[in-house]
């Protein structure tokens, strides 16, 4: 802003003006997608918490959103420390799974005859259903926390080593034969090629495997859970529901569902981070 010196008034700079258009037209442009959806939740809430009254349905079949509020009020502290253990457990579960999932991509993709051997055995592994292994888990490791963490290791390992090895499998032929040209080594060709063409791949399998690392806590502590309050979100949910506690049942589900839309936020933004200086669907978001 300046200063007329002959009225005393205050005008806008140009700059100051095409700011404040980018903000108006930035505002614009995200409005029309967030009010259809948020207009829904709030219809669906209120229908929640209005019609199972007149329904008949009793507070143990469908419990409204101010009964779920009270039951989290209620056991706040127990609730809060279920939400941080799946929290705790959920992210290291992810990282070991991310950085040994590309970790070992790269190695067979760097050894071909290791690739054709054990590559078959991960994608079998990876159509085995988690709730048939998570026993099993058990019975190696024992219960508590360690199970839960391997659980959620395996839910996450199998997608990033598949998506990174079709990653670093998609360098045009292009560029490899350029990379040859100039006598690179394997190594060079892997580090400043290969890699490189993978990691929107990487990305795409950080976001997907962010929600299943939830999803691997929770079945974890299904099948593994600490008792004595010291449980995470799934331990509550059997104990709740074993009581016919449903609000707090309710209560525990719509935690794990933040949390797993707060891990795939994290996971998008690394991604921008990652991407959104040159790949194309990274700067399209940013648009």
């Amino acid at each position: 802003m300046l200063s007329d010196s002959s009225t005393g008034t205050l005008v806008q700079t140009p700059e100051a003006r095409r700011r404040r258009f980018r903000g108006a037209s930035w505002t614009r442009a995200w409005w029309p997608s967030v009010w259809p959806p948020a207009l829904a939740f709030l219809v669906a809430v209120l229908a929640w918490q209005f019609l199972p009254g007149p329904m008949g349905l009793p507070v143990y079949i469908l419990p409204t959103p101010t009964a779920i509020w009270a039951t989290v009020v209620r056991h706040g502290p127990e609730f809060v420390s279920a939400i941080v253990l799946t929290s705790v457990t959920s992210f290291a579960g992810f990282a070991i799974s991310a950085v040994l999932g590309v970790f070992g991509a790269l190695v067979m993709a760097g050894w071909k005859p290791l690739e054709r051997t054990l590559y078959p055995y991960a994608i079998i592994l990876s159509t085995v259903p988690i709730i048939s292994i998570a026993p099993l888990v058990v019975i190696w490791f024992g219960t508590g926390t360690l199970s839960i963490l391997v659980i959620t290791f395996i839910v996450g390992f199998f997608p990033i080593v598949a998506n990174t090895l079709v990653g670093l499998q998609s360098a045009s032929s292009t560029s490899v034969d350029l990379f040859r040209v100039y006598h690179a080594s394997k190594l060079q060709m892997m580090l400043k090629l290969r890699f490189p063409t993978s990691l929107p791949f990487i990305m795409a399998a950080l976001k997907v495997t962010a929600t299943l690392a939830v999803i691997g806590t929770i079945v974890g502590e299904y099948v593994a859970g600490t008792g004595g309050g010291n449980g995470g979100l799934g331990y509550i949910v059997i104990v709740a529901s074993n009581r016919l506690e449903t609000a707090y049942v309710f209560a525990a589900a719509i935690a794990a569902a933040l949390l797993g839309i707060l891990f795939f936020a994290l996971a998008s933004l690394l991604s921008m981070r990652v991407l959104g200086s040159w790949h194309e669907s990274a700067m399209k978001a940013e648009q």
